[in-house]
């Protein structure tokens, strides 16, 4: 199936896996005053700093002063935004639009699905190379080295959280896959899971994704979100209760 030029049919797979790519659709105004990824990213950018923003808005909501884990959490999100739309374009079309983080711009005050924006779709190879040339080097190590640097996150946690994220965006679109008896989606979906989890910079994250699905991933690392107020710990963590528990 050719990419559209509106990435429809990713709509019915839920909001992480949406993706705007008309003009005027994104929440806050027009899309092209928006920053792009790339701003995000860059160390040294005059003007809005669209990372801090939205680094600030994530502690606000879960109401913690902690700014590594705001870090976190907020990289967690974007990581899962990214793997979902990735994975589900080539699991659904076989092809990935370009997500380059200068092509994608950031809502940094709007919730999901209305956070990104793609300035324009063109089409490219939709295999596991082409999802970890994207997301994992065209996003997740520049971010990474942005949050390590300003915030003092950890390398390792942010990993997990990458690996994290990429797990649970195969379990909702397996999931929607099965339920849709759509058994081709599903057999691409836990493949390109699979050969993603051996990237050398996935394949420390975490166990149990040997056979092509997530559904047993668990995390080598710990997102800190048990340190949000009545926060505990995800499904998927190397902890099994808070380390601050009794």
């Amino acid at each position: 199936m050719d990419l559209d030029p509106e990435l429809a049919a990713l709509r019915p797979l839920g909001g992480f896996f949406a993706l705007r790519t008309i003009p005027g659709a994104a929440g806050n105004g027009d899309p092209a005053r928006l920053p792009t990824l790339a701003e995000a990213y860059a160390p040294d950018v005059p003007g809005p700093d669209p990372l801090g923003t939205r680094v600030r808005a994530v502690g606000e909501r879960l109401r913690t002063a902690e700014t590594r884990v705001a870090a976190s959490i907020g990289q967690q999100g974007l990581a899962a935004r990214l793997w979902s739309v990735a994975l589900g374009c080539a699991a659904l079309y076989g092809r990935l639009p370009e997500l380059r983080p200068d092509l994608l711009r950031w809502d940094t005050a709007a919730a999901t699905p209305d956070d990104l924006w793609l300035t324009e779709v063109r089409a490219g190879p939709g295999g596991a190379a082409a999802l970890a040339d994207a997301v994992l080097h065209g996003h997740l190590v520049p971010l990474e080295k942005a949050l390590r640097d300003r915030y003092g996150v950890a390398a390792g946690l942010l990993r997990g959280n990458a690996g994290s994220a990429l797990a649970g965006a195969a379990r909702e679109l397996e999931r929607w896959a099965r339920a849709q008896d759509r058994s081709e989606v599903l057999t691409r979906a836990r493949a390109l899971t699979a050969e993603l989890f051996d990237h050398p910079l996935l394949r420390p994250t975490g166990t149990g994704t040997g056979t092509g699905t997530a559904a047993a991933f668990r995390r080598r690392s710990c997102c800190l979100y048990y340190r949000v107020p009545g926060g505990g710990v995800c499904g998927d963590c190397c902890f099994t209760r808070p380390p601050n528990a009794p």
